[in-house]
């Protein structure tokens, strides 16, 4: 076969590659995905509860005048603080009922124990004989060593098809293990250095689409199968079995992050929770119309005080917001660990 394919056999219309990162594949904008994953949670909940103080402090002012008044009145204080001491309690206590819920997974008989245990022993005792090194200890590391398999699977698949009598076949090669390799340089790169407890670890490894690479393994040994001797399905085969390992690896990772999210997010609201109810507690007790006169760049300074009170009575919310949308998110996309397609931008 000479060194050229021979492009005017080639059917360029077969979808080989593919948007490999979560972003490319998402079809949504850079700034949506930031906020719902890449974005510290604190810096999200700090922005929710700004943006729910000022719509609340401009809508009190701009609202007819009346408002004000009611506002400041002790039923309407009363009223207000004291259906958030209830919701305080009541949404903080079933947060952390739900977090507790979700780790008791975590607990149960020797017998259960131990057949987790043994079960994460032959997984990492078969990644060892993958990896040709005893399985790293850092989740970070642990899934960067799959990748470089997948990788160097790639590159033998390429050099091991190098000489295959069709340019379509050729073709097809070319272009899949070039996006392949592309991915795993992009995810290796990410997962260097990522700590677990950020998101920074499960977000490289969403970034690696296994799934279609699985998938377009399966269609060229079936659609080849003539072109294809022994030695080139053994090759094909052996980097299907690499990718295959790297999907049980991220569903473990992104639930051991999830439990560990959950941890923190009882954490935060409890903290939250504590200061939330001590001012929806004094503005109950000791805040009425009189109590701060006067007014700041021309708005009322009681509309400043209960906005900043309400703000404040709402950072559990927030806090449950902002972790949640980031669980659910990840859930979504990755619901499927086999090679199927469920968002319309991968099709």
């Amino acid at each position: 076969m000479s060194d050229e394919i021979d492009m005017s056999t080639v059917d360029t219309n077969v979808d080989v590659s593919t948007a490999n990162t979560m972003r490319e594949r998402a079809g949504e904008s850079r700034l949506k995905l930031w906020l719902l994953l890449r974005a510290n949670r604190l810096v999200v909940t700090a922005v929710l509860a700004l943006t729910v103080f000022v719509v609340f402090v401009v809508g009190v002012t701009i609202l007819p005048p009346p408002l004000i008044p009611k506002l400041s009145s002790g039923d309407t204080i009363g009223t207000m603080f004291s259906t958030m001491i209830g919701a305080v309690i009541t949404g903080t206590t079933l947060v952390v009922t739900i977090g507790q819920l979700v780790l008791s997974q975590e607990n149960g008989p020797l017998g259960d124990q131990h057949e987790r245990m043994t079960n994460s022993m032959d997984f990492r005792d078969y990644t060892e004989e993958l990896v040709g090194s005893p399985s790293p200890a850092d989740p970070s590391a642990f899934l960067r060593e799959l990748v470089n398999v997948s990788q160097d699977r790639a590159e033998a698949v390429r050099e091991g098809l190098s000489d295959i009598d069709s340019d379509q076949l050729q073709w097809e090669i070319n272009e899949f293990t070039d996006s392949l390799i592309g991915n795993s340089e992009t995810v290796r790169e990410q997962l260097d250095g990522a700590k677990f407890g950020s998101f920074d670890v499960l977000f490289a490894a969403l970034n690696y689409n296994y799934g279609w690479k699985i998938f377009q393994v399966e269609r060229l040994l079936h659609e080849h199968e003539e072109d294809l001797g022994q030695p080139e399905n053994d090759l094909l085969n052996e980097l299907k079995i690499a990718l295959s390992m790297f999907g049980p690896a991220r569903e473990h990772v992104k639930t051991l992050y999830f439990e560990w999210a959950l941890v923190t997010l009882s954490q935060l609201i409890l903290y939250a929770a504590i200061p939330a109810l001590a001012v929806a507690g004094i503005m109950l007790a000791a805040v009425d119309a009189g109590t701060l006169p006067g007014s700041t760049l021309g708005i009322e300074n009681m509309t400043w005080l209960i906005g900043a009170a309400f703000t404040v009575t709402l950072l559990p919310f927030f806090l449950l917001a902002s972790y949640i949308s980031r669980i659910v998110t990840v859930a979504k996309r990755t619901l499927a660990i086999e090679p199927l397609i469920l968002r319309d931008s991968q099709r």
